[in-house]
């Protein structure tokens, strides 16, 4: 027998790779399709462990709440609750019900809950007003006794009046016990959850975040089951396995290809190939000079350099302004144009910021200024100060409040002022001021007028550098990357001719929406109406082009778009407190437990949808300055105020931005099926009144609330003093308080139904007329 040639040896070995590449390949796709078929099998039987678990979940759960609605409307129980007999009311509820660990009686105020509701516990509470809310029995898992129990609540009436609340506490295991027993694979993942939190979970946790899809709701709770398998590689089983049976072929024939050629050559049928001539190496050819290495590159060259920054001239001293203590308030400064506020004034202040700046070693610190005519002069002042002690001034122009607090973070300064009047008339001014991200307010704002009345002013030996940035742009940016609503929504934009009417139209058109700008463009003297959206007057306009356009919404903003407002296609105004609900409800899906804060003039329905969707609900006082710090100490994820300023901590800086607040807000509506006035239908509601004040003289508004804290009685209420005075009843409140940035006393009442809130209206009338009898109420 001829041996092969080389030349035949050469083109044999190339076959040999071809066949093991086309082996290996084949054994891939085999194995893929075995991964494939096991992946089926652990997907098929965590699907039914799920569904079996689920089905049992809500048998238990329903027969628990049947249980006590049962024994809630014994006649035996109401008759027990009247005669304060407790122990025969516990019999009645525990009586032949297995596994129950503990009876509570609550009244139903809960007075004693919301005392410490920490200490109560947020998610007892919760389930305590849900039921009270819905008149029936509801249940839900809450921390209680130091572990997770499952508590089912409900309201006894007699005659249509509640006589208490019964809090039922039974063992987690009366729901997990299915999940615990169910047939899982060992390499599925199966879970009890309440909104974002796995009450019980079981196997491969690292599967948690692909286990919503098919989810087992338990109906009246927020619970589900949930379970996830190991996904396979996306591919088909019978695909796999067809490519693995085809690449076996290819190595097959791969294999027999060059015997079949040296057969033919042996016949004669072709001629041996001529071997291929060596050529020269790489080496070879540079060494011939065919081949040249590339030329050095030149040496001594200077790199490209910036030129060097002009040196700022020094500047003149400037005389000392008498100051007007009043301008410096508990969120800010502000004062009037020409009166008591004008330019050496706005100097000084910005040398006593850059005087405490200087303190805390802090070196730059971002200016923008509002749309009002007196704004370019009142922020070139305040910079001319800021530079005369030393520090280096980013300066952005005209902008919202909040796109100046969005400079601050995004350009690392850490300190900012806003040179704006909000939404006060033309002829007032002022500086909303941040230094290293804190809002000064209270104290702080005091102590910057004791330093400039004390002359206790750094002066720097060199004034600091200045420098202009335009910063809108990365402000849409950052907003638009991550917010994309998923609908078109129509929205109607009215900025009042304030600041905002710069950037909201293409923030909003930039997240997906279609806007129709009304009042957008700029004009400190504010020509069609004031924007402040908190006043029905001044939506007006904005709900008639609604309206008129076939609008989903209508958007308001106020002078320096730090604050919203919304209308709907039918008139009505949603109240800041409602949009609250909507915002909380949202953020608490990804951060259960969550501290949500509201101020002292927000609805009573809010704190129980809070903790409904379970977050810890908190009270403060009224004040932008005020809730920022609050938010630092609790660090809460959101807050908001009746006013119309709303703080996101979550995915975004914790800073009050109504432009911001507008684009959360259609990216939750565009989320939902039904029309914006369908959702905010679902938020609950009661009837109640918009800010009332009544005007004081300057000062007056401290004083009388000092008087009617000491002397105000509200029989039967749950009294708030943290900031004015606050009365709860079951069935509505009402609050007075002092304005902090006019001479006002505020009020507001909230209630059930238009009967509770005459009652509250009149127990607050009597009250204030007590006090002083002069008062011309609004009400």
């Amino acid at each position: 027998m001829k041996s092969l040639g080389k030349n035949q040896l050469q083109s044999i070995k190339p076959t040999w790779l071809l066949a093991g590449l086309a082996v290996l390949a084949a054994l891939w796709f085999a194995w893929n399709g075995w991964q494939e078929l096991s992946s089926a099998h652990v997907q098929s039987r965590v699907d039914a462990a799920r569904a079996a678990s689920g089905a049992e979940v809500v048998n238990r759960l329903q027969a628990a709440v049947a249980e006590l609605e049962g024994r809630r409307g014994r006649l035996a129980l109401a008759t027990a609750l009247q005669r304060e007999d407790l122990s025969s009311a516990e019999n009645i509820i525990k009586g032949g019900w297995d596994g129950v660990e503990a009876v509570e009686w609550h009244d139903p105020g809960l007075a004693t809950a919301y005392e410490d509701p920490r200490a109560f516990g947020y998610g007892k509470l919760g389930v305590l007003e849900l039921s009270i809310q819905d008149n029936a029995s509801r249940a839900a898992v809450v921390m209680d006794g130091g572990a997770a129990r499952l508590a089912v609540a409900a309201p006894v009436l007699s005659d249509g009046r509640v006589l208490s609340v019964v809090y039922v506490r039974l063992p987690l295991e009366q729901l997990t016990g299915p999940l615990s027993s169910a047939d899982l694979s060992s390499n599925g993942y199966l879970a009890l959850r309440q909104g974002r939190h796995n009450v019980f979970e079981r196997g491969d946790t690292s599967l948690a975040g692909t286990a919503e899809f098919g989810a087992v709701p338990v109906p009246g709770t927020r619970m589900r089951v949930v379970s996830a398998a190991p996904a396979g590689n996306g591919g088909s089983m019978l695909t796999s396995f067809l490519l693995a049976g085809l690449c076996l072929a290819v190595g097959a024939g791969a294999l027999l290809q060059p015997h079949l050629k040296f057969a033919r050559r042996k016949a004669g049928d072709e001629d041996e190939a001529p071997a291929v001539a060596d050529g020269p190496t790489l080496a070879e050819l540079q060494a011939s000079g065919q081949l040249k290495a590339p030329p050095p590159e030149e040496e001594g060259k200077p790199a490209m350099q910036k030129p060097p920054m002009p040196p700022v001239p020094g500047m003149p001293e400037v005389p000392r302004a008498v100051l007007d203590r009043s301008i410096f308030r508990a969120y800010d400064i502000r004062g009037v144009v020409g009166k008591t506020l004008d330019e050496e004034t706005a100097r000084l202040i910005g040398q006593a910021i850059g005087s405490v700046m200087h303190e805390q070693d802090a070196r730059s610190i971002v200016v923008g200024r509002d749309g009002r005519l007196s704004s370019p002069r009142m922020a070139a002042a305040l910079i001319d100060g800021l530079r005369r002690a030393g520090r280096e001034v980013i300066d952005i122009g005209e902008a919202p409040t909040p796109v100046t607090y969005f400079a601050a973070y995004h350009l690392r300064a850490g300190s900012c002022v806003s040179v704006t009047g909000s939404h006060n008339p033309p002829d007032y001014n002022g500086f909303k001021i941040v230094i290293e991200g804190e809002t000064l307010a209270g104290d702080a704002i005091q102590n910057l007028y004791e330093r400039i009345a004390e002359n206790q002013l750094h002066t720097a030996s060199e004034p600091g550098l200045a420098s202009k940035r335009d910063i809108a742009a990365d402000y849409i940016n950052r907003i638009a990357g991550d917010i994309q609503i998923e609908r078109k929504i129509k929205v109607v934009v009215d900025c009042g001719s304030g600041i905002a009417g710069a950037i909201a139209p293409q923030l909003l058109e930039a997240i997906g929406a279609e806007v129709e700008p009304l009042f957008c463009e700029v004009d400190g003297n504010f020509p069609h109406h004031h924007p402040d959206p908190s006043d029905p007057a001044n939506l007006q306009d904005l709900v008639n082009v609604v309206q008129r356009v076939d609008a989903d919404l209508g958007l308001a903003f106020d002078g320096d778009g730090d604050r919203l407002g919304v209308v709907t296609k039918s008139g009505e105004m949603i109240y800041p407190d409602r949009l609250l609900m909507l915002f909380a409800a949202d953020v608490l899906e990804r951060n259960p437990g969550a501290c949500v804060i509201y101020d002292v003039k927000c609805t009573g329905h809010l704190a129980m949808h809070i903790l409904r969707h379970g977050g810890s609900p908190l009270m403060w006082k009224t004040g932008h300055s005020l809730i920022k710090s609050k938010m630092r100490e609790t660090e809460a994820e959101l807050a908001g105020e009746m006013s119309g300023h709303f703080f996101f901590r979550e995915r975004w800086y914790g800073f009050d931005d109504g432009l911001y607040a507008a684009a959360r807000l259609l990216e939750i509506l565009s989320s939902r099926g039904e029309t914006p006035q369908e959702v905010f239908d679902t938020l609950p509601k009661g009837v109640s009144t918009p800010e009332l004040k009544i005007h004081v003289e300057e000062g007056r508004q401290y004083t009388f609330i000092e008087e009617f804290l000491a002397r105000a009685k509200f029989e039967g209420a749950r009294i708030a003093t943290i900031d004015g005075l606050r009365a709860d009843w079951p069935d509505g409140w009402g609050l007075v308080r002092a304005s902090n940035t006019t001479p006002v006393l505020v009020l507001r009442f909230d209630a059930k139904d238009e009967d509770a809130l005459r009652r509250i209206k009149e127990a607050f009338r009597e009250q204030l007329l007590a006090v002083d009898g002069s008062l011309h109420l609004p009400f």
